[in-house]
């Protein structure tokens, strides 16, 4: 608030004396010196005037009082020892008879130091209500992390009053305290006045148009003030009515409105306090408009899970899955500080993250990732395997689906962690890889299976284990976490079920190709 008259006499050094009574609490918006007998066509209403009586005489100084009383002046200062040696008495009468404020402005004190005084109260109110402002938008910013409801509830005790959160149609979607719920049925009718312009006249309005807050009150009990845009339509609405004083505003963009926020106070809002609220408002607004990019990448991630085709929002071609050793809320920060990452789908794991990336984001995406730890990547799977694994056809080229492509990135990626140095490895790059790129996926696909049919599953996992130790059975035995007794009595069963000596390296070469096209082409 400005400072008030009582508090600008008061300053040291000024020396104002007043001359009718104790001051009151009227606001000072302004100092004006003026020697005119009628300085009020020059005035806005809340000045400290200041004169020193050159054209003021006894017979005028009734009108003269009684024309700055009518104009809201917040007082009059009448600076002594320049035309006057004291204050005239008739003026003083006069000021008492029409309660205008009197202040007896000494000789030494010229006005100008009144007008800097006043100046550096102004600022330094305003400066206060900039660092308010600021903090209660940082407060704001910091619950709206948590949802509306903490942006709601912390809205209402900043402006010490209560506040809404309204639906489209008028229904409570937050409510700080609970019990201001009851008041959304009296605010319904106001809503629809909130309605962009663009719905009645079929035009749109100018976006980021909206004019200043409401204004300090509205015009009486019961009765709006609004303020709309430049394109037509309302923006916000302020009503008075029941002893307290209520700003409707409207949330989103454009088009049909998101919500309504409704706040209430028992006193009229300050210039700071609509700052606020407008803050709320923005953030708000955010919250309900969700960016176009987030709406088609789930309208993508829906159409692939019923095994149609993605549409516009990821390309029709081939991507890559990537496991990522870092967590899911670092993976995800650092996909959302690049337009790149708003393309691609992110899966936190048990111990790892998986990230779908178009093919040709690759490389953005692995230069956003790779500072935070080491990175499998996955051979390319175009748009029919990424359909395969939501239950539809396999991809013709190879067989292979998401789940196979998630393999091959957890593959790359146990073997990258095992290299000191390293961050990134993709799975083409594994040993043995190009080979299998060689073959023919069905045809492996048979070999594998025939050769591998004799085997269970205890019995194929011991052959795997010692094929992947080249042939070191005490390896195989920890990594199977078996007796390598055990393991042996294994591998001379399966010996003799496969035909194969599993000491001859041609033998465990021919095994490590069947294992690894069941892997690659699995159906």
């Amino acid at each position: 608030m400005p400072p008030t008259l009582a508090e600008v006499a008061a300053v040291p050094g000024l020396g104002l004396r007043p001359l009718t009574g104790p001051l009151p609490d009227a606001a000072v918006a302004w100092v004006a010196v003026s020697e005119l007998e009628d300085p009020t066509p020059f005035l806005e209403g809340g000045e400290l005037v200041l004169t020193t009586g050159m054209r003021l005489t006894p017979s005028g100084a009734a009108g003269y009082v009684g024309r700055l009383v009518a104009r809201g002046a917040a007082g009059l200062g009448f600076g002594v020892g320049v035309l006057h040696g004291e204050v005239p008495p008739e003026l003083v009468a006069a000021a008492r008879d029409q309660g205008l404020p009197l202040l007896e402005v000494p000789r030494p004190t010229p006005f100008i130091a009144v007008g800097k005084a006043v100046s550096r109260m102004l600022a330094r109110e305003r400066y206060e209500d900039v660092t308010r402002a600021f903090q209660a938008q940082r407060e704001l910013t910091r619950a709206a992390l948590d949802g509306p409801g903490p942006l709601v509830a912390r809205l209402a005790r900043l402006l010490g009053g209560w506040a809404l959160l309204l639906d489209p149609s008028g229904g409570v979607r937050e409510a700080e305290p609970a019990a201001a719920r009851s008041r959304a049925a009296v605010l319904i009718p106001d809503l629809s006045r909130l309605a962009p312009a663009h719905h009645a006249s079929g035009t749109e309005p100018e976006r980021g148009a909206d004019v200043a807050p409401p204004p300090d009150s509205g015009s009486g009990a019961g009765s709006p003030s609004s303020r709309g845009r430049a394109g037509g339509g309302v923006a916000s609405v302020a009503l008075s009515r029941r002893g307290e004083h209520v700003v409707l505003h409207r949330v989103g963009l454009g088009g049909a409105p998101r919500g309504f926020l409704a706040v209430g106070t028992s006193e009229p809002l300050p210039h700071v306090a609509h700052t606020i609220v407008g803050a709320a408002v923005a953030l708000l607004t955010l919250q309900s408009e969700t960016p176009r990019t987030a709406r088609e990448l789930r309208g993508a991630l829906a159409a692939l899970l019923l095994g149609r085709p993605p549409g516009s929002a990821l390309p029709g071609g081939p991507f890559r899955v990537l496991a990522c050793a870092a967590g899911g809320e670092v993976v995800l920060d650092a996909l959302e500080s690049d337009a790149a990452g708003e393309r691609c789908l992110a899966l936190p794991l048990e111990s790892r993250t998986a990230v779908l990336v178009p093919d040709e984001l690759t490389e953005t995406v692995l230069r956003l990732l790779a500072p935070h730890g080491p990175i499998g990547v996955s051979d390319s799977l175009d748009e029919a395997g990424m359909r395969g694994s939501g239950g539809g056809p396999r991809s013709p080229a190879g067989g292979r689906g998401a789940e196979d492509a998630l393999r091959e990135a957890e593959e790359a990626l146990a073997a990258v962690a095992r290299q000191p140095g390293r961050r990134v490895l993709r799975h083409s790059d594994l040993p043995g890889q190009g080979v299998l790129g060689l073959l023919d996926p069905a045809l492996a696909r048979a070999f594998a299976e025939a050769l591998l049919a004799p085997l269970d599953a205890a019995l194929a996992a011991s052959v795997r284990a010692y094929v992947a130790a080249n042939g070191q059975g005490e390896a195989a035995a920890r990594a199977l976490g078996v007796h390598r007794h055990t393991l042996r009595a294994r591998l001379r069963k399966a010996a003799g079920l496969l035909g194969r000596d599993l000491d001859d390296p041609a033998a465990r070469a021919e095994l490590w190709i069947a294992f690894a096209a069941l892997d690659r082409y699995a159906r």
